[in-house]
């Protein structure tokens, strides 16, 4: 795990270095493939209950991709993430996607992650950071924004 994390975080400092179009521009080239990312997030007295299933919808298959979750209010400071994941600063995780075939669907990301205090909203922001060299043309679909309320309600995207 901690092998990976500072690659991650190599890789992620070498995009912020070359920008987001660097590598997965729609000047870039190599294989291309499409991701999406879909799920539902839940929001109760501080707690969010998070699950993403990410989708490539091709033509190319990816190795492997990172997406990143960014909350509107800091996280609390200690946090139980899953294997994959890390975070990457007060509001931000990271995790990766597994391979993903052309026209196929990666395994469910599961968090569960506690809020600074007990807001009555915060806004998610899902996007992929790095998709492993392949060109995504498509990038409307692997972004969101969806404002949960805090009321254990389930909100889909």
């Amino acid at each position: 795990m901690r092998v990976w994390v500072r690659g991650l975080v190599a890789g992620l400092t070498t995009v912020g270095l070359v920008g987001v179009g660097g590598f997965a521009g729609a000047d870039s080239e190599g294989p291309e493939a499409d991701l999406a990312y879909h799920g539902a997030v839940s929001l109760e007295r501080g707690r969010i209950d998070l699950r993403v299933t990410p989708r490539n919808h091709g033509p190319s298959a990816v190795a492997d991709a990172t997406v990143q979750l960014t909350w509107s209010v800091p996280l609390a400071a200690r946090q139980q993430l899953p294997d994959g994941c890390a975070r990457l600063g007060a509001r931000v995780v990271v995790c990766r996607t597994g391979a993903l075939a052309a026209d196929g669907v990666g395994e469910q990301i599961g968090l569960r992650v506690r809020l600074r205090g007990m807001p009555a909203e915060v806004a998610l922001e899902i996007g992929t950071v790095w998709s492993g060299g392949v060109v995504d043309r498509n990038r409307g679909n692997d972004r969101q924004r969806v404002l949960v309320l805090d009321t254990g309600d389930a909100y889909y995207f």
